[in-house]
């Protein structure tokens, strides 16, 4: 298995061993548009893997803070009540990036800009950019890839 992420198409595809589309979902991905620095909240392109699986168990709409269970549940009340917030839900597959100097280590490194593929609030729009750098996916999709998915599973960003 192997994922592209499309930051032009805003989708995310899921391929078998043998390249057949197995999932396409709608995705978003930063404001800020494309890039690999520090800080920058943007979305890193490239070559990644997939580091983590973080919320197997959690229950849809599960909130994390530092990839940790806050004992939170997503509802339009909570997310009225901090409009603000960057929320990550439900399941993280947290990004490390494979290329020296593109995005990982130094200043570009995806890994340490907790760059994630995770699921978001019912109400974030899918299709278009949105995220502080990360990969937004509708609940219901993210616990589908996180499910047929591994850690090691290759991800491809691109642009293009």
């Amino acid at each position: 298995m192997h994922i592209e992420i499309s930051l032009q198409q805003q989708t995310l595809s899921l391929f078998d061993d043998f390249g057949e589309l197995k999932a396409k979902y709608s995705i978003s991905s930063a404001t800020n548009g494309v890039g690999c620095e520090k800080n920058s909240g943007c979305t890193p392109v490239g070559r990644h893997i997939v580091r983590a699986k973080i919320g197997a168990l959690a229950a849809i709409n599960t909130v994390f803070v530092a990839r940790r269970a806050t004992g939170e549940i997503c509802t339009t009340a909570l997310t009225a009540e901090f409009p603000s917030r960057d929320w990550i839900l439900t399941r993280i597959l947290w990004l490390s990036g494979t290329e020296l100097g593109v995005n990982r280590l130094a200043n570009v490194d995806t890994m340490q800009r907790y760059i994630y593929i995770h699921g978001s609030p019912d109400s974030s729009k899918m299709g278009e950019i949105g995220s502080h750098g990360c990969i937004r996916m509708r609940n219901a999709d993210v616990v589908a890839l996180f499910d047929l998915v591994e850690v090691g599973t290759a991800v491809l960003i691109h642009n293009d």
